[in-house]
Order: structure tokens, then C-alpha cells, then sequence
């Protein structure tokens, strides 16, 4: 068992660290200030190749694997998490998809477009009713000769409304299966198509530099051929999307732990307080232990994931532990550098006020923690 990195991951992990860094640092406040979308940053990202790290060559990919997407994840969150979720939901929710289930067709016609960052991609699953309950969909798609018409709304679907948004694929019920159940299926809408309304972005807690939207569709038709994957195989595929997914938030959530870690050791080295800095004393001290700890310990779940992923092996468990453990220490490691700072941790000239708020989404998007003790503890048979 050997946790080290190798070489690639390695320089993939320092790049993608220096860019967050000197590229997105120094700019991402005022985006969070004006709540817009950083298309410069995304622009740069796409250069870098980030967009098409664990796809194929041949749709314009970056021929590498899905833990190097992690890697990636974990050290733009380290700086900025609106960022990080902008690339998460690009990859994992926008492009995969069509990776794993699309026809030489469809990924001709779009992967070289999403993979290079030129275009972004939304994953439209949750309703505005159901959260959680994915099973739950009432948006219905009915062929109408070589048309789907669709109606229905979904609701928090990331990627969905910029500027290079290019499509959105939605989960609907598409007709009832032997046993009485709901035939879910996934369809490719682009954007544009008459009928496809997406709403004015959400005034968020968080996150305010990413793209947040919902979205309504009134009898609106796309081509037969947009059906993504097998007709009534929808529920199984964005399951498999989301456990993928679910790796990513992990790392994700990483990166915000240990960003909080990064921030709290420099600001404990500078603030004085009663004659010397207040990283002398042991109360900080062992603060910022703990979340050191909290960081280390959760980066090792999701790499083990990550590995099983990898090899083939089973990692539903793995990755819901993975994503439960990493978002309870996100947030605790966000509270705990917000104390640190003091005042001035409530203050947004400060990153740790940013990662505070930022913070608690990872605990509810894609698949909140409760869901995630539900699917371990399925997995162990209960």
C-alpha cells in the first residue's frame, strides 16, 4: 500500500497549485462580491487542460484518470471553492454523462467542446419537490413521433445558465415499467431550444462565483436521438454518475480543509496578541492540529476511493465515506479557522470567511450526509 503520488500526479498537483495560487487568489473576492462568473479563470483552465483531464484522447482529452481530476479539485478549493465546483460539475455532472453512455454521435458532437472548457455542461436531476428523493422525478418526456416533448422543472443545477453553457442533461419519467414503477431516462436538451427556460442564478449563501440556476421545461422538443444512454436506464446511470461524483466532492471538501489549515497557520504566525503571535499559544496550537488531522484523514478516504474506482474494484461504500467524512471536517475546519481569525475571520477580506460560507454545501449537494449513512449502511447490509 503506497499512498505517494506518482511523478505525473505529482507535477499535475503543483501546477494546478501554483495556478490557484497566482491566477485565482488574487481575484476570485471581488467575484464573490459582485456574485459573477469568473469566465477569465475558466478560460485559463481550460488552456491548462483541466476540463479534459480523465477523458480520452480522442474527444480531446487529456488521456489521464479521474483521480488526477481529484488532485485538481482538491488544490483549486484550497484557494476558492466556486472555482472548484465550476470544474467538478463540468467534468463529473456535465461531460461524463456523455462519456459513459453517450453514441459515437453524441460525443463527437459534444465532447471536444466541453472537454477543452470552450463550452459547459449542467446535469438536471433534482426537483424543486423532491431533493433527495431522485426517484421521486415528475419532469415527463413523451415521443411524440422522432421527437421527445418534455415538461417539468429542476431545481439548483449547476453549469446551467453562462454564458458557454451548452446543454443540460435532464432525468424524466418516460413511461412505467412491468412492475408499475417510473421509467426514468436520460435526455440531452440543448441549450436554446424553444421551451427550455432557465431562471434568473439563485442569491446563494455561498458559492456566489459559481453558476446556480433553475430550470423549467413547457413542451419543449428535442430529437429522439438526444436520448442519452438506454431508454428506462436513466436511474441507474446518474447513480453511477453520482458515485464518481461523490470522490470529486470529496476531494473537493479537502481542499477547503486544508485551505483552512493553510490560512489559519499564517494568520497565527502574524496576529500578536498579550506580547507574541497567538501561534505560540497552545489553544491555537492544538486547533490547528486537529484540522491538520481532519484534512489528512479525509484525504485518505478519498484517494482509497479513488484507487478502487480505478482498479475496477466496488466503491460505492468507499465513496460515501469518503464524501461524509471530507464535508463534516470541511465544515469544521471552516468554523475552527473563523474562530482562529477572530473579528477579522467574520470579515470578507478574509479567505476563511469565504470558506466558512462556502463550507456547508458540501454537507447537502450531491447527496446530503444523511444519504450517504443510508447508502453505507445499506452497503453493510442493514
Amino acid at each position: 500500500m503506497d499512498f505517494r503520488l506518482s511523478e505525473e500526479h505529482e507535477a499535475l498537483r503543483d501546477s494546478v497549485r501554483d495556478f490557484a495560487r497566482e491566477m485565482v487568489a488574487p481575484v476570485i473576492a471581488e467575484h464573490y462580491e459582485r456574485h459573477t462568473f469568473p469566465y477569465e479563470i475558466i478560460r485559463q483552465m481550460g488552456k491548462m487542460g483541466l476540463f479534459g483531464l480523465p477523458f480520452a484522447e480522442e474527444y480531446g482529452g487529456m488521456g489521464g484518470d479521474y483521480f488526477a481530476l481529484c488532485l485538481a479539485l482538491e488544490e483549486l478549493a484550497r484557494v476558492d471553492s466556486s472555482v472548484a465546483i465550476t470544474l467538478e460539475a463540468a467534468v463529473s455532472l456535465g461531460a461524463m454523462p456523455i462519456y459513459r453512455f453517450g453514441t459515437d454521435e453524441q460525443k463527437s458532437r459534444w465532447l471536444p467542446k466541453l472537454l477543452s472548457g470552450e463550452a459547459l455542461a449542467g446535469f438536471g436531476l433534482t426537483e424543486p419537490g423532491f431533493g433527495s428523493d431522485a426517484g421521486g422525478t415528475e419532469t415527463r418526456a413523451v415521443l411524440d413521433g422522432d421527437e421527445w416533448v418534455i415538461n417539468g422543472s429542476k431545481a439548483f443545477i449547476t453549469n446551467s445558465g453562462t454564458d458557454i453553457t451548452a446543454l443540460v442533461t435532464v432525468t424524466a419519467v418516460t413511461g412505467t415499467r412491468p412492475d408499475g414503477a417510473k421509467e426514468l431516462s436520460t435526455i440531452i436538451v440543448p441549450s436554446g431550444t424553444p421551451g427550455f427556460t432557465v431562471a434568473p442564478g439563485y442569491s446563494k449563501v455561498g458559492w456566489t462565483a459559481s453558476d446556480t440556476h433553475e430550470l423549467t421545461f413547457d413542451d419543449c422538443r428535442v430529437p429522439a436521438a438526444n436520448l442519452l444512454g438506454a431508454r428506462g436506464r436513466g436511474f441507474a446511470q446518474f447513480l453511477r454518475i453520482l458515485d464518481e461524483g461523490r470522490i470529486a466532492i470529496a476531494a473537493l471538501a479537502v481542499g477547503l480543509a486544508q485551505g483552512c489549515v493553510d490560512e489559519s497557520v499564517k494568520y497565527a504566525g502574524q496576529r500578536h496578541a498579550f506580547g507574541q503571535p497567538i501561534g505560540n499559544y497552545q489553544a491555537i496550537q492544538f486547533k490547528v492540529a486537529d484540522m491538520e488531522m481532519k484534512a489528512h484523514t479525509a484525504r485518505l478516504a478519498y484517494y482509497d476511493a479513488a484507487a478502487r474506482m480505478l482498479a475496477g474494484e466496488p466503491f460505492k461504500r468507499q465513496a460515501a465515506i469518503a464524501k461524509l467524512h471530507a464535508s463534516t471536517i470541511a465544515v469544521d475546519n471552516a468554523r475552527e479557522a473563523t474562530q482562529i481569525h477572530g473579528g477579522y475571520g467574520f470579515m470578507n477580506e478574509y479567505p476563511v470567511a469565504r470558506f466558512w460560507r462556502d463550507s456547508k454545501i458540501l454537507e447537502i449537494g450531491e447527496g446530503t450526509s444523511e444519504v450517504q449513512r443510508m447508502i453505507i449502511a445499506r452497503d453493510l447490509g442493514l
